[in-house]
């Protein structure tokens, strides 16, 4: 008697419970599904009768390593368990779909991502992503290219061959291609056709070495790669841009490029730019002809600027002086100094004193990363704190604790234009 005593309250508090998830209203089950991964999602459905199928109206579908966890070694058995569950899931599936992810790091770009997009194509999804991460570029369907409602777009280890008749799209903001192959005709066809474009992000491509970007809306531009020439077309509104121009292993660092003056030609086309990142080698595409001392005209809104540089170029610290005197407005300079290449002097940097002769107004954070204590560096260090008078923090981080000692002590010893400037020693 005691013992059922015991259990009759516990089943009451079970039984409201239940009927507490029962009670909720539709809004709040949908929310609630919306923070949990998909096979999670799916578990809901054990609750009571009004969560059965709610997960089958979910608008957004992420299938990764997370939400379809297969464990085999088997990969035959791992492919067929995925495509069975994809298939599943898209067969019940009752409303129109907004946001579709596959990134399952066990699939390969099987045929069956053929009939998934097909499938996708006849609704309204407005967010694909796509990563495949082993085998073979994944060559992309005709049907991908008929998504005219697509707002967001990301791809990984894609080809992309549209058809004839692809005329853009024209809904998309945001594009993401990473580790991907199209030809020259077609990457620019892709840019220039999609006319809401804001962000554009391309990182690892090949087939084609011009970027040439037409895009009169663009907001965020994020490129890294081996590429000839850059060039911008009416993206009068870019106000982020992160540019990294990579160089192959056992490549010849003398590279050449297609511009007499780059520099100016290519913050021409920026008069609004905000951020800019400039990474790797691209410095050198910069560099490239004739260096003016000042740009024709000043970039009035660049208050963030991060420069990878080799000290030891004239080339380099000429281009780089040149963009911080055209930039009045800056508040925040970051340095990455390529040491591995001021370990081998090939043309070595002259005096550059009579350059620096610019304020720094509005300079208020500085971070120089990777110094090894050369002439050079000192001496853009130390122009930079007498320059600066309303400097708040500099911190440096040398390349190696063996030129750590002697760097602080040089650093101490340099005038301050403000008298509230910190300077910070990172360990390397």
């Amino acid at each position: 008697m005691s013992y059922m005593k015991q259990r009759e309250p516990s089943d009451l508090h079970s039984n409201v419970a239940v009927d507490r998830l029962s009670n909720l209203p539709g809004h709040i089950i949908d929310k609630i599904l919306s923070y949990l991964s998909l096979g999670d999602a799916v578990r809901t459905s054990i609750l009571s009768q009004k969560w059965r199928y709610k997960w089958v109206s979910l608008p957004s579908l992420v299938f990764d390593s997370q939400s379809v966890a297969v464990s085999s070694q088997d990969q035959t058995l791992v492919k067929n368990k995925i495509v069975n569950i994809i298939d599943h899931v898209l067969l019940l599936h009752s409303e129109p779909i907004h946001k579709f992810k596959l990134s399952h790091r066990d699939l390969q770009g099987v045929t069956d991502i053929d009939r998934w997009i097909l499938f996708l194509s006849r609704g309204s999804v407005k967010e694909f992503i796509l990563e495949i991460w082993k085998g073979h570029r994944y060559k992309l369907p005709c049907s991908m290219y008929s998504c005219q409602k697509l707002i967001h777009l990301e791809l990984f280890n894609c080809l992309l061959k549209p058809p004839s008749s692809f005329s853009g799209f024209k809904n998309l903001k945001s594009l993401d291609l990473q580790h991907i192959t199209m030809d020259q005709l077609t990457f620019e066809h892709m840019i220039s056709s999609c006319p809401e474009l804001e962000r554009l992000t391309i990182m690892n491509f090949d087939g084609f070495t011009l970027l040439n970007i037409h895009a009169r809306n663009l907001l965020f531009f994020d490129v890294g790669g081996v590429f000839e020439d850059i060039s911008f077309r009416d993206a009068f509104h870019l106000a982020v841009v992160s540019i990294a121009l990579y160089v192959n292993t056992g490549f010849d660092r003398k590279l050449t490029f297609g511009s007499s003056c780059n520099l100016v030609k290519f913050f021409s086309s920026l008069p609004h730019i905000q951020r800019l990142e400039i990474q790797s080698f691209f410095l050198k595409y910069l560099a490239a002809g004739n260096i003016p001392v000042e740009l024709p005209s000043p970039c009035a809104n660049l208050t963030f600027l991060s420069i990878r540089i080799n000290f030891n170029e004239t080339p380099e610290n000429l281009a780089a002086l040149c963009l911080l005197r055209s930039s009045p407005n800056l508040q925040e300079l970051e340095i990455l100094v390529r040491t591995e290449e001021q370990a081998i002097v090939r043309s070595s940097s002259g005096s550059l004193e009579n350059y620096y002769d610019f304020p720094f107004f509005r300079l208020r954070i500085v971070k120089i990363v990777g110094v090894s204590g050369v002439k050079q560096e000192l001496d853009f260090m130390k122009f930079v704190l007498e320059s600066a008078p309303v400097l708040e923090k500099v911190s440096v981080k040398p390349a190696s604790s063996e030129c750590g000692w002697d760097l602080a002590k040089e650093l101490l010893k340099f005038k301050r234009a403000s008298m509230f400037a910190e300077i910070i020693y990172v360990e390397p």
